[in-house]
């Protein structure tokens, strides 16, 4: 079964880390998608831009806005995620916990729908 791993943060603290802190981090990631590479699991994954330059598209009935922006303000942002292969939710977790961020949600992704008679 496919899973996102949704990573959350505080864009003012990434935003403060000094080179070394990035290193560190980069190099935990490198760590991670090496053990999602040896068990043939990782699906895909991005670092995504800062909310800043977010667009948010709101459907109302008939109507359609567009804004700058996240949808809401929060201190936590998605500031990126993977997309892994797991057999369950606990080797999902298990694969998660080594991750080197703060906060991740686990996301079962929906299987495509059988197209058919």
């Amino acid at each position: 079964m496919e899973y996102a791993l949704l990573i959350y943060g505080d864009e003012k603290v990434w935003a403060e880390e000094d080179e070394r802190q990035l290193r560190e981090k980069d190099a935990g990631h490198a760590r991670f998608a090496a053990v999602l590479a040896e068990r043939d699991a990782m699906r895909g994954g991005k670092e995504l831009e800062p909310t800043s330059s977010a667009t948010t598209l709101r459907r109302r009935g008939d109507e359609v806005s567009v804004t700058d922006g996240p949808f809401a303000e929060t201190a936590e942002v998605l500031g990126g995620f993977y997309v892994i292969e797991a057999a369950d939710l606990d080797e999902a977790i298990a694969l998660a916990k080594r991750m080197p961020e703060g906060v991740v949600e686990i996301r079962p992704i929906v299987p495509p729908k059988e197209s058919g008679s």
